[in-house]
């Protein structure tokens, strides 16, 4: 796990923090978060906060949907993951370092499978996590392969949405690109990434979730990679932070 620290952390010792987990850890040098936090924190273009990265193990067992692995039975350990981010790993957090307390504090994020797994958090705890930003989520998950209609009808997050009762408090942002992948399993025209996202937008928008407000959805000139993640990145920390007062 690496933590990043805002500017100014150890300047003030009264001063808490909002908190953002962040699924793929081993990424954020790549991804060059320690500097695109320290650039948009120092212009005021976002509020300062902590960030805990988490280093994926074995990323296609430990991502995905908790309890319900997919059709080639991977994602089998997601829910032990989601336990340790819940019962391990945040109370750690919150012990060790200043961070503001309740739900309205806290986010997580992910991209790709790390992604599914970060909305699948969020969904599953609004009680502790308000906000989740999800970069080319991976909203294909499915238990059935047996046919172009039965992968559109097993997809599981969609089906979690429309089954789980209530409307869980949360700000959901998306982002997928026009060159995520090239699969179009109904033919439509629409390349999967995009509609997968798009229909799970649909079945939120049936819960009572307004685009534009509890959710937004960026199409994106990109690909399925980190460049295009590391480039879009400020769009979702100024989404989620932005600043308070002058």
């Amino acid at each position: 796990v690496d933590v990043f620290l805002p500017p100014g952390y150890a300047d003030d010792t009264t001063i808490s923090y909002p908190v953002l987990y962040a699924n793929d850890g081993q990424d954020m040098e790549a991804m060059d978060l320690a500097g695109i936090l320290d650039s948009l924190i120092r212009q005021g273009a976002m509020r300062p906060v902590i960030v805990v990265a988490v280093h994926a193990t074995d990323r296609v067992q430990d991502y995905g949907t908790a309890g319900i692995p997919n059709a080639q039975g991977l994602g089998a350990r997601s829910e032990r993951y989601q336990r340790f981010l819940l019962e391990e790993l945040m109370p750690e957090v919150t012990a060790r370092y200043r961070i503001a307390p309740g739900r309205a504090n806290a986010a997580i994020m992910g991209w790709s499978l790390g992604g599914l797994s970060a909305f699948d958090f969020a969904w599953r705890h609004p009680d502790r996590i308000s906000q989740v930003g999800v970069f080319s989520g991976s909203f294909w998950w499915r238990t059935d392969d047996g046919s172009p209609a039965a992968r559109q009808a097993s997809r599981i997050m969609h089906r979690r949405v429309r089954e789980t009762a209530g409307h869980p408090a949360l700000r959901m942002w998306f982002e997928t690109g026009r060159l995520d992948e090239s699969a179009d399993r109904d033919g439509d025209g629409v390349i999967d990434a995009i509609q997968d996202t798009e229909e799970l937008l649909d079945e939120l928008a049936r819960k009572g979730y307004r685009r534009g407000t509890d959710m937004v959805h960026l199409i994106v000139e990109g690909r399925h990679d980190l460049p295009t993640w590391k480039r879009i990145l400020p769009e979702f920390l100024t989404w989620a932070f932005p600043p308070t007062g002058p």
